[in-house]
């Protein structure tokens, strides 16, 4: 799995990236958005997809960083 898992192209509009588009209207908290999604993956990946939700999480987590690396 690629970072394509999260960011498909349906959800763009051109070259918009939608958690971007997150980040520039609510700033920090944005980070809300990212860290849900890690946890609902990690929680459900026993009951749902398996690996593929672990891998999810994983790639939210990777984009997480991204971005606080960017806030520094």
């Amino acid at each position: 799995m690629t970072d394509k898992n999260i960011r498909p192209d349906y959800y763009r509009h051109g070259t918009v990236d939608v958690i971007a588009v997150l980040y520039l209207l609510f700033g920090d908290t944005a980070r809300v958005f990212l860290v849900g999604n890690i946890i609902k993956y990690i929680v459900r990946y026993r009951d749902k997809n398996g690996m593929e939700d672990l891998i999810k999480a994983r790639t939210y987590l990777d984009r997480l960083i991204e971005e606080e690396g960017k806030q520094k």
